[in-house]
């Protein structure tokens, strides 16, 4: 069994910051690309960033130049600093894992989600 864990969700004024955290554990053998996605209330769940295993990365046009994702394999954590934040950042944000579990089952695991406001 794998879970993904994600913490650092909140309460934040426009223009401030915030670092979500999500760490991946269980029957895991290898971790591949690790992203974010986010779901503002009555919209689809969006993609965010990703990072690959090489730490190339993607992000949506929306985020490009505030927001950053970082990994470290060691602890199978996948990071995203959040700068610059806008209202329009105000969403549940998921963390995901493409991986192969020791058992050699290969599938993408989701977290619970992360609540961040961006309010004044």
């Amino acid at each position: 069994q794998v879970q993904l864990v994600e913490s650092g969700g909140g309460l934040v004024q426009p223009g401030g910051s915030l670092r979500l955290s999500c760490a991946a554990s269980g029957s895991i053998s290898t971790i591949y690309t690790m992203a974010w996605y986010r779901q503002a209330p009555g919209l689809q769940r969006d993609f965010v960033a990703l990072i690959n295993t090489g730490v190339s990365t993607n992000y949506a046009d929306s985020v490009k130049g505030r927001f950053t994702i970082a990994r470290d394999n060691a602890k199978n954590t996948v990071y995203l600093q959040m700068n610059s934040l806008k209202p329009e950042d105000t969403a549940v944000y998921y963390c995901n894992a493409d991986l192969r579990t020791t058992a050699w089952a290969r599938y993408t695991a989701w977290g619970q989600g992360t609540q961040v406001t961006v309010s004044s």
